[in-house]
């Protein structure tokens, strides 16, 4: 979905547990540069690639991804990615979030716990399905990350992108504001439910509290279009959505 000249939504849908989930990444591109921010759920490489080539941008420009967060559907693709150009791609993501993303540590959901519970699936979950996410989440994808950033940053690409820290879905979630177009990339800091803005999933959200006094860094922001990950692009009363979640 195109949103403003050089920034588009790419959506992505993928079977999940028994239901198809779509999530919604972003690409920026201008003549220097083009950045995609999230990559995806893993082996969607095909889907990604096609996304992109309806926005008339050829892959092979891709020179920058930034990862908002760790979870397995935000860096999914991000080996294939790197294996498939051949051209550098600088990688970015929060300090907090690197050693997840390289792999020197576990995600954070796929404690013990997690991993034990697939065997009290359901007996009609096929057999296949449990042991090919037990060695998902036991082998993760992982990448090197070439450059860290944080709230307070500016990065100079398709007219400037502020970051924004967001903690609280993750330690070192972030958001990204594209100034040209006020777009706010906000990962999973927020979601669209039933096309109204609504906070973060409370469900797969690690620190709730810290989750909602993130969101008052926002409201220091004019936005005219919010990107949510999970749920796709929201305009409207955003701000008085924001000051609504956070009073909640």
């Amino acid at each position: 979905m195109f949103i403003a000249p050089g920034i588009a939504t790419l959506d992505i849908s993928a079977p999940v547990m028994g239901r198809v989930d779509t999530v919604h990444l972003a690409l920026l591109w201008d003549d220097q540069d083009v950045v995609l921010v999230d990559t995806g759920f893993p082996r969607q490489l095909d889907s990604l690639q096609e996304e992109i080539k309806r926005c008339g941008v050829p892959i092979e420009r891709l020179n920058r991804i930034v990862l908002t967060h760790q979870d397995i559907d935000h860096i999914g693709n991000l080996p294939d990615l790197l294996k498939r150009i051949s051209t550098p791609i600088e990688v970015l993501a929060h300090p907090d979030e690197k050693p997840y993303i390289e792999g020197e540590r576990r995600l954070i959901r796929f404690t013990d716990e997690a991993i034990a519970s697939i065997d009290r699936m359901p007996s009609q979950v096929p057999e296949s399905f449990k042991q090919g996410l037990k060695a998902l989440m036991l082998n993760p994808p992982s990448a090197p990350v070439d450059r860290t950033i944080s709230g307070g940053e500016t990065l100079p690409w398709c007219g400037e992108i502020d970051v924004i820290d967001t903690p609280g879905h993750t330690p070192g979630h972030i958001g990204l504001y594209h100034k040209p177009s006020r777009t706010l990339i906000a990962g999973d800091s927020l979601t669209v439910v039933d096309g109204d803005l609504r906070g973060p999933d409370p469900v797969s959200t690690l620190d709730m509290p810290t989750a909602l006094a993130s969101l008052r860094r926002l409201l220091e922001l004019e936005i005219d279009t919010v990107v949510c990950y999970h749920g796709g692009v929201f305009k409207g009363p955003i701000h008085d959505r924001l000051s609504s979640i956070i009073q909640a």
